[in-house]
């Protein structure tokens, strides 16, 4: 049996302007967009319908399974949290990052990871999750037996991208070690000494591992469909190094020269949308809005905060004077391109009807108030 819905009086963001009007939606997908209100359908109040989010890299999984400090939260449960939250905040394509090698800045074991990308498949199998769930492995390639993690997971049919980064102190995101120090000893407690200790071990791994790591990880990416990104590139050397490794998306480069060097060579460049929000980079890198203005970013992820994105996308058409239609290309048409998902993240006919209906309240947060996937509603 067919089945209709009609979205009227909204402000359809399409890929180059807005306008006024109605939207049809036939079998999950769009029908028919035209100018003016109808009588029937779903009168949207005059708010803003823009596609569905489509987020490449969240850590915001890890959250719900820990909760607290030693704290393991039931794994379908915490999923089903996770996913509530990312559909309620306008997302309806996600990539869960699960780690993969760990470096010992988490109590996360590999089996949990392991379990994490089973329970992923499961619910999206079953039809128990709200957005649509693909899975990314951050592959820690300073770490001995990263390589043995991933072969555990590669097959899960889930996995679609992987990144290969590595977080050891004077590389790439931690160039400084001062920086490194405020992040870890902080965060892991450490003395001086024992933080000492901890800096040199991870610098010697880094050092006996990742290159060759890089290698293999990337040589087994190609061979399974996996695509592959860069994280936290700095220098020329690293975007000829991601380039050699056949690399498609530049994973929060921490320079401009990066930046710049990887979009020219083609590839998608990727910067975090809590970095708008906030003004910059929590790291002290680059910013993502003068990357913008570089003409260097593609794609806004929400990292560690989902509403993130439909919150730094707002603030970007009202304040970086790039436009909403653009501001909304990059968290929907433009990592839906780099995912190779070309059903979706454009409001165009033939296009899957995901859909959030957002409430733009000037000077405050936008709200959002419905989201459709496939023409179903979803929050």
């Amino acid at each position: 049996m067919t089945q209709e819905l009609v979205l009227t009086n909204a402000r359809i963001v399409l890929a180059d302007e807005i306008i006024e009007g109605t939207l049809k939606i036939r079998d999950g997908y769009i029908a028919d967009i035209s100018s003016g209100s109808s009588r029937a359908g779903e009168d949207c109040a005059g708010n803003v319908l823009i596609p569905g989010c489509v987020e490449l890299h969240t850590d915001h999984l890890e959250t719900h399974l820990q909760p607290r400090p030693k704290v393991r939260w039931n794994m379908d449960a915490a999923l089903q949290a996770h996913d509530g939250q990312i559909a309620t905040s306008g997302i309806t394509t996600v990539f869960d990052a699960l780690r993969v090698g760990l470096e010992g800045d988490t109590e996360f074991g590999s089996q949990e990871m392991s379990s994490m990308a089973g329970a992923i498949a499961a619910a999206s199998a079953d039809g128990r999750l709200r957005a649509e769930h693909f899975i990314h492995l951050r592959c820690e390639v300073s770490v001995p037996d990263v390589v043995d993690h991933f072969d555990e997971l590669r097959g899960n049919e889930r996995v679609r991208l992987a990144s290969l980064m590595d977080h050891a102190p004077g590389q790439r995101q931690f160039v400084s070690l001062d920086a490194y120090r405020i992040y870890y000893q902080g965060k892991k407690k450490l003395s001086d000494t024992e933080f000492a200790a901890y800096s040199e071990r991870r610098i010697a791994e880094s050092a006996a591992n990742s290159e060759r790591n890089r290698r293999l990880l990337s040589e087994r990416c190609r061979a399974a469909g996996i695509s592959i990104a860069s994280h936290d590139d700095a220098t020329r050397e690293h975007v000829e190094e991601s380039v050699a490794l056949g690399v498609a998306l530049a994973e929060f480069p921490t320079t401009v020269e990066a930046a710049t060097l990887s979009r020219e060579a083609g590839l998608h460049v990727l910067m975090g949308a809590p970095n708008v929000v906030r003004g910059g980079s929590h790291s002290g890198n680059v910013s993502a809005i003068d990357l913008l203005h570089a003409g260097a970013l593609d794609i806004l992820s929400s990292d560690y905060v989902p509403f993130s994105l439909v919150q730094a996308a707002f603030l970007l058409a009202e304040r970086a004077d790039i436009g909403l239609p653009h501001a909304i290309r990059l968290i929907s048409a433009n990592p839906a391109d780099a995912a190779g998902l070309s059903d979706r993240g454009r409001i165009e006919i033939g296009r899957r009807a995901d859909l959030v209906r957002v409430q733009d309240d000037s000077g405050r947060p936008p709200r959002v108030c419905s989201v459709w996937r496939e023409g179903a509603r979803v929050a």
